[in-house]
Protein backbone atom coordinates (compact mmCIF):
# COMPACT_ATOMS: atom_id res chain seq x y z
CA UNK A 1 0.00 0.00 0.00
CA UNK A 2 1.23 3.50 -0.86
CA UNK A 3 1.34 6.12 1.88
CA UNK A 4 -0.94 9.13 1.64
CA UNK A 5 2.02 11.52 1.88
CA UNK A 6 3.39 10.17 -1.41
CA UNK A 7 0.01 10.43 -3.14
CA UNK A 8 -1.04 13.82 -1.73
CA UNK A 9 0.01 15.80 -4.80
CA UNK A 10 -1.93 13.51 -7.12
CA UNK A 11 -5.29 13.17 -5.36
CA UNK A 12 -6.81 16.02 -7.39
CA UNK A 13 -5.35 14.51 -10.56
CA UNK A 14 -6.99 11.12 -9.89
CA UNK A 15 -10.36 12.69 -9.10
CA UNK A 16 -10.28 14.77 -12.28
CA UNK A 17 -9.34 11.68 -14.30
CA UNK A 18 -12.45 9.90 -13.03
CA UNK A 19 -14.64 12.87 -13.97
CA UNK A 20 -13.31 13.23 -17.53
CA UNK A 21 -15.94 10.93 -19.05
CA UNK A 22 -18.85 11.15 -16.62
CA UNK A 23 -20.09 12.93 -13.53
CA UNK A 24 -19.82 10.99 -10.29
CA UNK A 25 -20.23 11.19 -6.51
CA UNK A 26 -17.92 10.71 -3.54
CA UNK A 27 -18.43 7.07 -2.67
CA UNK A 28 -18.19 5.96 -6.30
CA UNK A 29 -15.02 7.99 -6.89
CA UNK A 30 -13.44 6.51 -3.76
CA UNK A 31 -14.42 3.00 -4.86
CA UNK A 32 -12.98 3.54 -8.34
CA UNK A 33 -9.66 4.82 -6.97
CA UNK A 34 -9.34 1.70 -4.83
CA UNK A 35 -10.33 -0.54 -7.75
CA UNK A 36 -8.06 1.06 -10.36
CA UNK A 37 -5.11 1.07 -7.94
CA UNK A 38 -5.84 -2.61 -7.22
CA UNK A 39 -6.21 -1.78 -3.54
CA UNK A 40 -2.76 -0.20 -3.31
CA UNK A 41 -4.23 3.20 -2.53
CA UNK A 42 -7.36 3.96 -0.56
CA UNK A 43 -8.30 7.63 -0.36
CA UNK A 44 -9.69 8.51 3.05
CA UNK A 45 -13.10 10.18 3.11
CA UNK A 46 -11.71 13.36 4.71
CA UNK A 47 -9.03 13.56 2.01
CA UNK A 48 -11.61 13.05 -0.72
CA UNK A 49 -13.99 15.73 0.50
CA UNK A 50 -11.14 18.18 1.17
CA UNK A 51 -10.09 17.65 -2.45
CA UNK A 52 -13.66 18.27 -3.65
CA UNK A 53 -13.75 21.55 -1.71
CA UNK A 54 -10.36 22.64 -3.09
CA UNK A 55 -11.19 21.65 -6.68
CA UNK A 56 -14.53 23.44 -6.52
CA UNK A 57 -12.93 26.58 -5.06
CA UNK A 58 -10.37 26.58 -7.89
CA UNK A 59 -13.15 26.23 -10.47
CA UNK A 60 -12.00 22.78 -11.65
CA UNK A 61 -15.22 20.98 -10.71
CA UNK A 62 -18.86 21.86 -10.06
CA UNK A 63 -21.14 20.19 -7.55
CA UNK A 64 -24.85 19.58 -8.00
CA UNK A 65 -27.53 17.47 -6.37
CA UNK A 66 -28.61 14.28 -8.09
CA UNK A 67 -31.36 11.84 -7.33
CA UNK A 68 -32.25 10.90 -3.79
CA UNK A 69 -30.86 7.72 -2.27
CA UNK A 70 -32.70 6.39 0.76
CA UNK A 71 -34.20 9.83 1.33
CA UNK A 72 -30.86 11.66 1.09
CA UNK A 73 -29.79 13.84 -1.81
CA UNK A 74 -26.54 12.74 -3.41
CA UNK A 75 -23.97 15.36 -4.42
CA UNK A 76 -22.49 14.79 -7.86
CA UNK A 77 -19.41 16.41 -9.32
CA UNK A 78 -18.57 17.38 -12.90
CA UNK A 79 -15.30 18.59 -14.35
CA UNK A 80 -15.18 22.08 -15.86
CA UNK A 81 -13.26 23.35 -18.89
CA UNK A 82 -10.67 24.76 -16.46
CA UNK A 83 -10.49 21.38 -14.74
CA UNK A 84 -9.75 19.65 -18.03
CA UNK A 85 -6.93 22.10 -18.72
CA UNK A 86 -5.52 21.62 -15.21
CA UNK A 87 -5.68 17.83 -15.72
CA UNK A 88 -3.69 18.14 -18.99
CA UNK A 89 -1.08 20.27 -17.19
CA UNK A 90 -0.80 17.66 -14.42
CA UNK A 91 -0.30 14.92 -17.05
CA UNK A 92 2.63 16.87 -18.49
CA UNK A 93 3.99 17.47 -14.99
CA UNK A 94 3.75 13.75 -14.21
CA UNK A 95 5.87 12.86 -17.24
CA UNK A 96 8.54 15.26 -16.01
CA UNK A 97 8.35 13.92 -12.43
CA UNK A 98 8.81 10.34 -13.70
CA UNK A 99 11.80 11.40 -15.77
CA UNK A 100 13.50 13.20 -12.87
CA UNK A 101 12.78 10.67 -10.12
CA UNK A 102 13.69 7.82 -12.47
CA UNK A 103 17.23 9.13 -12.57
CA UNK A 104 17.52 8.41 -8.85
CA UNK A 105 16.14 4.86 -8.85
CA UNK A 106 18.66 2.04 -8.53
CA UNK A 107 17.31 -1.51 -8.32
Amino acid sequence: MVGSDVMRGYNDFMILFLLLDEDSYGYEISRQIKQISEGKYIMKETTLYSAFTRLEKEGYIEAYYGTETNGKRRTYYRITKEGREFYREKCEEWELVKEIVGKFVKM
